[in-house]
Parts: structure tokens; sequence; C-alpha cells
């Protein structure tokens, strides 16, 4: 089926929740692809003890460049990004493959429902960690609420074809280590013509909030972003991907108003700020 690629960083025991999860949670067999940061907490042991395909750094080389070379280890046709502290939750996957199935080509990019106790797509307090998560009560209460499928999305889980992410060369390393990497490569979707963002509502994953990506050095991802591309993340998700609205098929240009233009002035103002800073600054 999926070759579903996780980065983990010393976070052995949420490790085990998310493996956990994608054996009992999920209808069909599913490779796993590990990239491990360090493993200096018995993570890098319990990875080849389980003999999951794996690539090791021994620094914290970040999640770009975790995503890029667990894909170059992948077997199937389409990829699943997820992190380690993810829990993914029952019927994830026949969700993503009955969606798949109804569409004719490759130009899609679409993710599941992070449930998280505050500011997820369902909220639902089920343990803010390890020690207190409460799987008993998520898989009773979490059948009960339901969403739409929605606009948009860029954020993990998310699933694409492995030819559409070659394209793209995968996630862009000057994001490192991840901050706005997400946004940024869907804007290299959307520049090879991808116009099917889709979240789905019945895809879920119980997520203990951006445990994956700590760190004591983070990068300025929306600075970057607005560099590269001349617009900022939020200018993107707005305008462009129509983030969080409910779906309604494929996503088209942006409507070009007056608001749409006093956002783009704001940006261009902020992009210039930034490179007159750069240049005093060297």
């Amino acid at each position: 089926m999926f070759s579903v690629i996780i980065p983990t960083f010393n976070n052995l025991e949420y490790l085990k929740i998310c493996v956990d999860s994608l054996k009992k949670n999920s209808i069909h067999n599913h490779e796993l692809v590990f990239f491990i940061n360090e493993g200096s907490d018995g993570s890098l042991e319990y990875i080849k003890d389980n003999k999951f395909l794996y690539k090791h750094s021994k620094i914290n080389a970040g999640v770009c460049v975790a995503f890029n070379e667990g894909a170059k280890l992948a077997n199937n046709k389409y990829l699943v990004f997820g992190h380690d502290d993810m829990y993914f939750c029952p019927g994830w996957d026949e969700a993503f493959l009955k969606e798949i199935k109804n569409i004719d080509n490759n130009n899609f990019f679409i993710s599941g429902s992070m449930v998280q106790t505050k500011n997820g797509h369902i909220n639902l307090d089920c343990g803010t960690n390890f020690n207190n998560f409460n799987e008993d009560k998520l898989l009773k209460d979490l059948p009960k609420i339901i969403i739409d499928d929605f606009q948009g999305t860029h954020w993990q889980p998310s699933l694409i074809s492995i030819e559409t992410w070659n394209k793209v060369k995968g996630f862009s390393l000057e994001f490192g280590p991840g901050l706005g990497s997400d946004p940024d490569f869907n804007m290299k979707l959307w520049n090879i013509g991808v116009r099917l963002y889709k979240g789905l509502g019945k895809c879920r994953v119980y997520h203990f909030s951006s445990i994956t990506l700590r760190t004591k050095t983070w990068n300025n991802g929306a600075k970057t972003f607005l560099l590269k591309w001349g617009i900022s993340i939020k200018f993107f998700k707005k305008f462009y991907l129509r983030s969080d609205t409910k779906f309604n098929g494929l996503l088209t240009e942006p409507n070009k108003n007056v608001f749409y233009y006093i956002q783009l002035f704001k940006c261009k103002l902020s992009f210039l700020y930034f490179k007159i800073l750069s240049y005093f600054i060297k």
C-alpha cells in the first residue's frame, strides 16, 4: 500500500505509541520507513530490533532532511508523511485509499485531520504526553465527532504520489530544521499545476503537538518563505490554498480583489524591509 515515513528525534516513548497505532489501526499493510535523528535514547535500537527500514543521522538533521532521505528508501507508489508524536487513529489509511481511488491523476496533496487538546482540526483532550495519554477515551469519543473535508491543507499526515514528490524534489533544505517547509512544499506543488489540496475529515491522528521538531535553534521559516516567494505564508494560505474552508473542489487562481492587493502590498513592504536589512548587516 503506502510507504509511511516518520522522522524521530530521541523520542522513544512517543515513537512506540506511533508504531503501535500504525500496526493495530491500519486496515492494510504498509511499509514503515524511519529517519532517526541521534537515537541516543534507545530509539535506534528499537527500530533495528523491529527490522524497519531506516536511515540514521548522528546529529539532529531536521525534518526536511529526514523526509527527503526517508523517501529514498520507499518502495511504494504513494508516500505518507507523519511524525513520531502522532497516534494514527482507526481507519486513517482506508480514508486515504478511498480518496485516491476517486482521482484519475497524481496531481494532488491530501492530508488528514489533527486531533489535539486545542488548536486542532478536532479538539479533544486525551492527554498531553505519553504518560497521561488516554487511548480508551480517544477510541470511544472520537468517532462521535464529525467534521467536513476541508480545503487547502498543508500539514501532516499527508499523502502524495512518489511521481509528484520527485517532480518537486522533496522538501527544500533552506527551511531546515523544518519551520515553513510545509507551505513551501505546497507552493512548489502549486507551481507545477497541483490544484487538489484536500484535508480528509475521516483520516485522523492524535497529535502531541510539535514534539518531533523540538530544537534549541529554530529557523525563521516565515522570513525564508517571504524572501523566496515574495509573499507571506499567511497570504499563500488565505488566497491560494484557502486553508481551513469547507472543501468544494479544485482550487483556482486567487480572486484578485481590493483586499488581495492590499495584503499583497503589505507582503511587498515586508519583503523590501528584509532585503534592505540584509544589505546593511552583511
